[in-house]
């Protein structure tokens, strides 16, 4: 369990730590930011995958474990590896920034972000299911891909929305860096832990993963 524990952190890490050096001014990757962010969470889905299910995520560990394929007694330590590691990349962001950042004003309210953040969290952890848990996807080497772009496709999408976290870890690492502020990190929490629970429950209710299907 401890070795799984340390690659949730170090998968998380490297995937915050891309969020804080491509938006943090200066020399952020600006427009290109969402497919650096996209293809971190792709090769640290990859290298975590085998080991322990590549989650990197609690939106995408509630879903896991909603859907049967984890525990709550593994749910709770993945979460905070996930969030440890979320915030020893925002730390050594902010070293290497030379300091916190100031979030941006924003031409968007909170039922806007609220949405934003849930429609794409929903599909991320409904991608993550259906890609790496269902019985018609065993053993694909797709997976890594399909996620990691979700999240590109998401932060090209609703960035400019929400800030793109679609990720309650995440939602904590970009507000100690100062890119987002206290009510947007309610938000992130909310509305990312709901998003993942009902892709959770949508994945169940039409038997996705192929549970109750019963061979001829």
């Amino acid at each position: 369990m401890i070795g799984k524990l340390v690659a949730e952190a170090i998968g998380t890490f490297f995937l915050v730590f891309t969020i804080g050096q491509a938006v943090m001014k200066p020399n952020d990757a600006g427009s290109l930011a969402p497919l650096a962010i996209g293809s971190a969470l792709m090769v640290m889905v990859y290298a975590t995958g085998h080991f322990s299910g590549g989650h990197l995520n609690p939106a995408v560990t509630l879903g896991v474990t909603l859907r049967g394929k984890s525990t709550w007694a593994e749910a709770l330590p993945y979460w905070g590896a996930q969030v440890a590691g979320a915030i020893v990349a925002a730390g050594l962001v902010i070293f290497l920034k030379g300091g916190r950042a100031t979030p941006a004003p924003s031409d968007y309210n909170d039922a806007q972000k609220l949405l934003a953040e849930f429609l794409f969290t929903f599909a991320l952890v409904f991608v993550v299911l259906n890609s790496a848990t269902a019985k018609g996807t065993v053993g694909n080497s797709f997976y890594g891909l399909a996620i990691g772009f979700t999240v590109m496709v998401g932060a090209f999408a609703v960035g400019p929305v929400s800030g793109g976290a679609f990720n309650p870890a995440v939602g904590v690492g970009v507000t100690v860096m100062g890119l987002a502020d206290l009510t947007t990190l309610i938000i992130y929490l909310v509305a990312d832990f709901v998003g993942g629970a009902v892709a959770a429950l949508v994945f169940n209710a039409l038997d996705m993963g192929g549970d109750r299907t019963v061979a001829p």
